[in-house]
């Protein structure tokens, strides 16, 4: 048991070092002095100077805007859809069309970027060619392709939550009196919350993190971060890049410890309420 032991503890600290080691890196380097990105200036550093020339590009600045204004929108319609198709092939059973609409929800998850990203922008010139919408690319076409794929994503999330879900209390509201709408904004929507807010933000890091297919319906007006970066990166990281990479690792790390707890207390707190809606009922 030992030697098994000792095997597991190697390989999972082999493999957080293989994943975390060179994100620490390069926020280390973030407070380098030098303009070369992998020689340390240990006489002048560490030092805050990137992170000031960071806040003084606004391209970097306006791209970081726009990527959380479309991430934004992208998370929210995906949660609203993803949510709606998880419903439906949940709750309503066994009916005509229910593997193709599955097909069509889960295609996007295997499917390669840039097949992806091919298709909508031929999608979109051809919607413009013959109803004149819309009117070129920009926010609005970036936004809808991330839609399309975020989706699918919220949708198995929505789906695996639903799958596991306590039909008990939806029938006791119903048999209360209460209409179905009712309940399902009362109950089954708060009961679902965690699923929603993990669904959200996977898609708004899906959006945010999104290059291949903002390439191809992106227009010359909407350059989202990724592709600032991206470009910048073929001709040479500049040290504000690893300035801006760590400020996002640390707002993504806060994102995501701010919702591991919050879903921890809803889901704390709904395990008290089953238990003092069932001892109310015995």
């Amino acid at each position: 048991m030992k030697p098994r032991g000792t095997f597991r503890n190697t390989a999972l600290a082999l493999g957080l070092a293989f994943l975390y080691l060179p994100i620490l890196s390069m926020m280390v380097f973030s407070f380098n002095n030098s303009r070369l990105v992998t020689v340390w200036d240990g006489p002048n550093s560490p030092t805050l100077k990137w992170y000031a020339k960071l806040f003084e590009n606004s391209q970097i600045l306006d791209a970081a805007l726009l990527s959380v204004k479309i991430a934004a929108m992208t998370a929210t319609g995906a949660v609203v859809l993803g949510t709606l198709a998880g419903l439906v092939l949940v709750r309503f059973g066994p009916f005509r069309g229910r593997a193709m609409l599955s097909a069509m929800t889960t295609a996007p998850l295997v499917m390669p970027e840039v097949i992806t990203g091919l298709s909508l922008l031929l999608l979109f010139v051809a919607l413009e060619q013959l109803t004149g919408w819309p009117e070129g690319r920009g926010v609005l076409t970036i936004t809808i392709a991330h839609i399309t794929f975020a989706m699918a994503y919220v949708t198995v999330v929505v789906q695996s939550r639903l799958a596991g879900f306590d039909d008990s209390l939806e029938e006791a509201a119903l048999d209360l009196g209460a209409k179905p709408a009712k309940v399902f904004f009362a109950i089954t929507l708060p009961l679902i919350a965690p699923a929603l807010v993990s669904g959200w933000l996977l898609a708004f890091t899906l959006s945010w993190d999104d290059v291949v297919i903002s390439q191809f319906v992106a227009g010359p007006s909407a350059t989202t971060l990724p592709m600032v970066v991206f470009s910048k990166a073929r001709l040479g990281v500049s040290p504000d890049i690893n300035a801006l990479a760590t400020i996002m690792v640390l707002v993504v790390a806060t994102g995501v410890v701010l919702s591991s707890v919050w879903m921890r207390r809803q889901e704390r707190k709904r395990r008290l309420e089953e238990q003092m809606a069932r001892s109310d009922a015995g």
